[in-house]
Protein backbone atom coordinates (compact mmCIF):
# COMPACT_ATOMS: atom_id res chain seq x y z
CA UNK A 1 0.00 0.00 0.00
CA UNK A 2 2.60 2.23 0.70
CA UNK A 3 4.79 1.58 -3.08
CA UNK A 4 2.40 4.23 -4.79
CA UNK A 5 3.95 7.21 -2.66
CA UNK A 6 7.73 6.19 -2.39
CA UNK A 7 8.59 6.60 -6.47
CA UNK A 8 8.06 10.37 -5.95
CA UNK A 9 10.10 10.74 -3.12
CA UNK A 10 12.25 8.96 -4.95
CA UNK A 11 12.08 11.22 -8.29
CA UNK A 12 12.39 14.75 -6.06
CA UNK A 13 15.64 13.54 -4.20
CA UNK A 14 16.55 12.67 -7.28
CA UNK A 15 16.10 16.11 -8.87
CA UNK A 16 18.08 17.47 -6.21
CA UNK A 17 18.18 18.70 -2.47
CA UNK A 18 17.87 22.41 -2.10
CA UNK A 19 18.49 24.05 1.59
CA UNK A 20 17.01 28.02 1.41
CA UNK A 21 18.65 30.07 4.47
CA UNK A 22 16.91 32.90 5.74
CA UNK A 23 15.90 34.97 8.40
CA UNK A 24 12.54 36.43 6.08
CA UNK A 25 10.02 34.21 6.23
CA UNK A 26 8.59 35.87 2.93
CA UNK A 27 11.77 35.05 1.27
CA UNK A 28 11.63 31.38 2.28
CA UNK A 29 7.97 31.05 1.42
CA UNK A 30 8.80 32.69 -2.03
CA UNK A 31 11.84 30.30 -2.93
CA UNK A 32 10.48 27.01 -1.39
CA UNK A 33 7.27 27.06 -3.38
CA UNK A 34 9.22 27.44 -6.47
CA UNK A 35 11.78 25.14 -5.91
CA UNK A 36 9.36 22.69 -4.64
CA UNK A 37 6.91 23.44 -7.92
CA UNK A 38 10.10 22.89 -10.03
CA UNK A 39 10.18 19.11 -8.30
CA UNK A 40 13.36 19.80 -5.47
CA UNK A 41 13.33 18.70 -2.46
CA UNK A 42 13.33 22.45 -0.17
CA UNK A 43 14.49 22.11 3.13
CA UNK A 44 14.82 25.22 4.91
CA UNK A 45 16.33 27.45 8.23
CA UNK A 46 16.17 30.71 9.68
CA UNK A 47 19.78 31.12 10.39
CA UNK A 48 22.84 30.15 10.09
CA UNK A 49 23.43 28.04 13.78
CA UNK A 50 20.16 26.12 12.25
CA UNK A 51 21.56 25.59 8.40
CA UNK A 52 24.66 23.97 10.22
CA UNK A 53 22.50 21.84 12.17
CA UNK A 54 19.98 21.54 9.15
CA UNK A 55 23.12 20.05 7.27
CA UNK A 56 23.88 17.45 10.02
CA UNK A 57 20.81 15.54 9.43
CA UNK A 58 20.43 15.60 5.95
CA UNK A 59 23.07 16.44 3.21
CA UNK A 60 22.02 19.25 0.87
CA UNK A 61 22.78 19.26 -2.74
CA UNK A 62 22.97 23.10 -3.05
CA UNK A 63 22.38 25.94 -0.31
CA UNK A 64 20.51 28.96 -1.00
CA UNK A 65 22.37 31.34 1.72
CA UNK A 66 21.50 35.09 2.65
CA UNK A 67 24.36 37.11 3.48
CA UNK A 68 23.15 39.38 6.11
CA UNK A 69 21.61 37.65 9.00
CA UNK A 70 21.36 38.23 12.95
CA UNK A 71 23.50 36.23 14.79
CA UNK A 72 26.10 34.17 12.76
CA UNK A 73 25.50 35.54 8.92
CA UNK A 74 25.94 33.68 5.76
CA UNK A 75 29.13 34.41 4.98
CA UNK A 76 30.62 33.37 8.13
CA UNK A 77 28.22 30.05 7.98
CA UNK A 78 29.48 29.81 4.60
CA UNK A 79 33.19 29.51 5.83
CA UNK A 80 32.17 26.83 8.74
CA UNK A 81 30.16 24.34 5.80
CA UNK A 82 33.70 24.98 3.45
CA UNK A 83 35.88 24.01 6.84
CA UNK A 84 33.98 20.98 6.94
CA UNK A 85 35.53 18.16 4.56
CA UNK A 86 32.12 16.39 4.20
CA UNK A 87 30.33 19.36 3.48
CA UNK A 88 33.23 21.31 1.43
CA UNK A 89 31.76 20.60 -1.75
CA UNK A 90 28.50 21.69 -1.49
CA UNK A 91 27.67 24.75 -3.58
CA UNK A 92 26.64 27.41 -1.84
CA UNK A 93 24.71 30.47 -3.56
CA UNK A 94 24.76 33.43 -1.63
CA UNK A 95 21.08 36.07 -1.85
CA UNK A 96 21.70 39.69 -0.84
CA UNK A 97 20.95 42.89 -1.32
CA UNK A 98 24.37 44.04 -1.14
CA UNK A 99 25.96 44.63 -4.52
CA UNK A 100 28.88 46.55 -3.51
CA UNK A 101 31.99 44.96 -4.70
CA UNK A 102 33.64 44.01 -1.10
CA UNK A 103 30.33 41.84 -0.28
CA UNK A 104 30.45 40.34 -3.71
CA UNK A 105 34.37 39.40 -3.11
CA UNK A 106 33.84 38.24 0.86
CA UNK A 107 30.94 36.10 -0.47
CA UNK A 108 33.94 33.94 -2.96
CA UNK A 109 36.58 34.43 -0.68
CA UNK A 110 33.98 32.31 2.50
CA UNK A 111 33.75 29.76 -0.34
CA UNK A 112 30.29 30.68 -2.70
CA UNK A 113 30.08 29.91 -6.18
CA UNK A 114 27.67 32.61 -7.06
CA UNK A 115 24.91 35.13 -5.93
CA UNK A 116 21.64 36.08 -6.86
CA UNK A 117 20.72 39.94 -5.65
CA UNK A 118 17.31 40.59 -3.68
CA UNK A 119 14.39 41.20 -4.55
CA UNK A 120 14.67 37.59 -5.54
CA UNK A 121 13.28 36.80 -8.95
CA UNK A 122 12.43 32.65 -8.59
CA UNK A 123 13.48 32.10 -12.66
CA UNK A 124 16.60 33.15 -11.90
CA UNK A 125 17.45 31.94 -9.28
CA UNK A 126 15.83 28.34 -10.56
CA UNK A 127 17.98 28.41 -13.41
CA UNK A 128 20.95 29.35 -11.48
CA UNK A 129 20.09 26.12 -9.26
CA UNK A 130 19.90 24.01 -12.18
CA UNK A 131 23.12 25.10 -13.77
CA UNK A 132 25.02 24.85 -10.91
CA UNK A 133 23.73 21.39 -9.84
CA UNK A 134 24.68 20.43 -13.53
CA UNK A 135 28.03 21.66 -12.83
CA UNK A 136 28.65 20.11 -9.56
CA UNK A 137 27.09 16.76 -10.92
CA UNK A 138 29.76 16.66 -13.60
CA UNK A 139 32.51 17.34 -11.19
CA UNK A 140 31.52 14.61 -9.29
CA UNK A 141 31.58 12.28 -11.78
CA UNK A 142 34.82 13.09 -13.03
CA UNK A 143 36.35 13.02 -9.47
CA UNK A 144 35.00 10.04 -8.88
CA UNK A 145 35.92 8.24 -12.48
CA UNK A 146 39.60 9.62 -12.40
CA UNK A 147 42.87 9.32 -9.45
CA UNK A 148 43.56 12.33 -7.18
CA UNK A 149 43.43 15.07 -9.21
CA UNK A 150 46.81 16.69 -9.81
CA UNK A 151 47.61 19.60 -12.04
CA UNK A 152 50.57 21.25 -9.94
CA UNK A 153 53.19 22.38 -11.25
CA UNK A 154 55.00 19.18 -10.27
CA UNK A 155 52.65 17.36 -12.56
CA UNK A 156 54.69 18.89 -15.85
CA UNK A 157 52.12 17.24 -18.31
CA UNK A 158 49.20 18.30 -17.05
CA UNK A 159 50.48 21.43 -16.05
CA UNK A 160 51.99 22.31 -19.90
CA UNK A 161 48.51 20.77 -20.89
CA UNK A 162 46.30 23.35 -19.49
CA UNK A 163 49.11 26.40 -19.87
CA UNK A 164 49.15 25.47 -23.50
CA UNK A 165 45.33 25.41 -24.07
CA UNK A 166 44.41 28.01 -21.86
CA UNK A 167 47.46 30.22 -21.76
CA UNK A 168 47.63 30.20 -18.07
CA UNK A 169 50.52 31.06 -15.93
CA UNK A 170 52.45 29.24 -13.06
CA UNK A 171 50.36 31.11 -10.69
CA UNK A 172 47.10 30.63 -11.99
CA UNK A 173 47.60 26.82 -12.57
CA UNK A 174 48.48 27.06 -8.73
CA UNK A 175 45.75 28.83 -7.88
CA UNK A 176 42.88 26.41 -10.35
CA UNK A 177 44.21 23.02 -8.94
CA UNK A 178 43.34 24.26 -5.30
CA UNK A 179 40.16 25.25 -6.43
CA UNK A 180 39.85 22.11 -7.90
CA UNK A 181 40.42 19.90 -4.67
CA UNK A 182 37.93 21.86 -3.07
CA UNK A 183 40.13 25.05 -1.11
CA UNK A 184 38.30 28.33 -0.53
CA UNK A 185 40.24 31.34 -1.33
CA UNK A 186 41.38 31.68 2.05
CA UNK A 187 42.59 28.53 2.36
CA UNK A 188 44.54 29.29 -1.11
CA UNK A 189 46.01 32.05 -0.06
CA UNK A 190 47.29 30.66 3.13
CA UNK A 191 48.73 27.79 1.22
CA UNK A 192 50.42 29.63 -1.34
CA UNK A 193 51.18 33.33 0.47
CA UNK A 194 48.64 35.21 -1.01
CA UNK A 195 46.07 37.05 0.49
CA UNK A 196 42.42 35.90 -0.40
CA UNK A 197 41.63 39.06 -2.39
CA UNK A 198 45.15 38.04 -4.56
CA UNK A 199 43.50 34.76 -5.00
CA UNK A 200 40.42 36.03 -6.27
CA UNK A 201 42.28 38.35 -8.76
CA UNK A 202 44.11 35.19 -10.11
CA UNK A 203 40.44 33.11 -10.30
CA UNK A 204 39.39 36.09 -12.35
CA UNK A 205 41.82 35.56 -14.61
CA UNK A 206 41.55 32.23 -14.73
CA UNK A 207 37.79 32.18 -15.74
CA UNK A 208 38.14 34.60 -18.55
CA UNK A 209 41.06 32.15 -19.99
CA UNK A 210 38.77 29.33 -19.48
CA UNK A 211 35.25 31.14 -20.33
CA UNK A 212 33.47 30.27 -17.52
CA UNK A 213 31.71 32.04 -14.37
CA UNK A 214 32.15 30.56 -11.12
CA UNK A 215 34.78 28.29 -9.73
CA UNK A 216 32.41 25.26 -9.84
CA UNK A 217 32.94 25.37 -13.28
CA UNK A 218 36.55 26.02 -13.62
CA UNK A 219 37.31 22.94 -11.23
CA UNK A 220 35.31 20.62 -13.84
CA UNK A 221 37.10 22.17 -16.98
CA UNK A 222 40.47 21.46 -14.90
CA UNK A 223 39.40 18.40 -14.25
CA UNK A 224 38.37 17.10 -17.42
CA UNK A 225 41.76 18.54 -19.09
CA UNK A 226 43.38 16.60 -16.34
CA UNK A 227 41.66 13.39 -17.08
CA UNK A 228 41.96 13.73 -20.79
CA UNK A 229 45.89 14.14 -21.50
Amino acid sequence: MNAPTAQPDRAVTDRGVILIVDDTPDNLALLSDALDDAGYMVLVALDGLSALNRIQRRRPDLILLDAMMPGLDGFETCRRIKAQPETADIPVLFMTALTDSEHVVEGFEAGGIDYVTKPIHPDEVLARVAAHLRTARILQSARAASPPLDISLSNEPAYEALSARFALTEREVEVLSWVACGKTNRDIGDILGLSPRTVNKHLEHVYVKLGVETRTAAAAVAISASVAR
